[in-house]
């Protein structure tokens, strides 16, 4: 049968199947098992299904995804972006806005330790959307905030996304994880910017009646009224809760420093932040007893397994699509096709990394990751492209697609947290997604901001 032709089915089975809402590993598998199946026989098959399952889930340097998604569920646990959220709030709220940089220096914050963007997300809605609309914060703009503030998450170290690149490329995941810190900082500045810009501007509308009592408070307009300000008074009275932002830093210094000095592997630092973030999670439960303790270290235990599972369930299924896409041999072909065409090399990848945008708006990320990488990756390496910076182009991209109807996961977790509607949430995020394709511009015209950092690991 002509592989071009059972290429194309697949992909729009696998498309069904993901339209369908069936789980994304199950959707990965049963795609690549057809296309084996149309190529070549039951018993290639099946000897590939256990091969692939074995193959993928043996590898040593998996064992860094579990530790890192503990990591990010015992901090959760320890309270430490309640804690950030409350000292970014306190430094920031002189500031034009500041109530909106405080939620994108949490976000930023959280996800040095989480790694995980809806996480960053879902934990960000609770603690900040109802404190914007209070000061004034229209739904759209505190919504889509803290959704695309909550993608940090996937760029900033410990990123599953980079992890999961790194493994799926070869790349070192010690440089990958470090290539992620400052594309993932100079975003949190362009969100803060772009909210001090905005809310200077909101400042100068008069506040509508009705929409829930919200009134545009001092955040906003300068503004207050006297119940608010007894709050805040009292808040500010408070003393603050330094031990989130000092555990914070412990748990990012183990891990990045750990890599950077060479002091431990990237598994290593994974595996001892997650300890040093049981430790917080003891110290911050101790005063409810043994079995307070015990029931948030079981709980945390449970996510982290299913979470594992999904992981896993998703990487072994990718192996498969993706050994179905080899013997089709259409990363070949792609990259033969690709390099024929009389165009420069940068406008190539540009494109094909363009298609990830309409991907992302139909597609869940991980599944984005896993599909595309192992097709796009041997074109960018054939035309000289690093696969350090072409990483943080595909997350980037993978951001952008988490924030972008009609899939948007972060919108949804955003919206269903927070209780407010999903349509406010994404109409709010455009700007957002304005200024996530500038950044994208920039690391791509200059290269060398995004490869400075892991150009110092060894």
């Amino acid at each position: 049968m002509n592989s071009e032709f059972v290429v194309a089915l697949v992909l729009l089975l696998m498309a069904v199947l993901l339209l369908a809402r069936m789980p994304v590993w199950l959707a990965l598998a049963a795609s690549g098992a057809v296309g084996l199946l149309m190529l070549r026989n039951e018993t290639f098959v099946t000897s590939s299904m256990a091969a692939a399952s074995f193959e993928q889930a043996h590898t040593f340097s998996l064992t860094i995804i579990p530790m890192f998604i503990l990591l990010g569920v015992f901090a959760v646990r320890a309270k430490i972006a309640e804690q950030v959220f409350i000292v970014a709030r306190r430094a920031f709220t002189r500031l034009p806005g500041g109530l909106g940089i405080s939620t994108v220096a949490a976000c930023a914050g959280f996800a040095a330790v989480s790694g995980s963007s809806i996480g960053t997300a879902a934990t960000m809605s609770k603690l900040s959307i109802g404190e914007m609309r209070k000061a004034g914060y229209p739904v759209s703009l505190a919504g889509a905030l803290v959704a695309v503030a909550g993608t940090l998450g996937a760029m900033i170290p410990p990123s599953l996304f980079l992890v999961l690149y790194a493994i799926l490329t070869g790349e070192s995941i010690a440089r990958m994880l470090a290539a992620g810190i400052i594309p993932g900082v100079l975003s949190a500045v362009v969100y803060s910017a772009y909210i001090l810009i905005r809310t200077q501007r909101l400042a100068k509308v008069p506040a509508a009646a009705g929409g829930g009592g919200a009134k545009l408070v001092d955040d906003l307009s300068g503004g207050i009224d006297e119940e608010i300000t007894r709050s805040r008074a009292a808040q500010d009275s408070d003393p603050l809760p330094w031990r989130g932002l000092v555990r914070l830093a412990i748990i990012f210094v183990i891990i990045m420093g750990g890599i950077y000095t060479g002091l431990f592997t990237p598994t290593e630092s994974a595996a001892i932040g997650a300890l040093t973030a049981l430790a917080m999670v003891v110290l911050e439960f101790r005063g409810e007893g043994v079995r307070g303790v015990a029931f948030e270290v079981v709980e945390a235990l449970k996510e982290t397994a299913k979470t594992t599972s999904m992981v896993f369930a998703i990487i072994v299924s990718s192996a498969l699509l993706s050994l179905f896409f080899v013997v089709a041999q259409v990363p070949q072909s792609l990259t033969d096709s690709v390099t024929a065409l009389d165009l420069p090399d940068w406008l190539i990848l540009a494109t094909l990394l363009a298609f990830l945008i309409p991907l992302g708006m139909a597609l869940e990320s991980i599944a984005i990751l896993v599909i595309t990488v192992p097709l796009i990756y041997p074109v960018a390496m054939s035309m000289g492209f690093d696969g350090i910076w072409l990483g943080i182009m595909i997350v980037k991209l993978i951001e952008i697609g988490m924030v972008t109807p009609p899939v948007g996961i972060n919108c949804f977790v955003v919206a269903g947290t927070a209780r407010v509607s999903v349509v406010e949430v994404f109409r709010g995020v455009w700007p957002f997604v304005v200024l996530e394709i500038g950044i994208l511009i920039l690391f791509f015209a200059f290269p060398e901001i995004v490869l400075w950092l892991p150009s110092m690991v060894d």
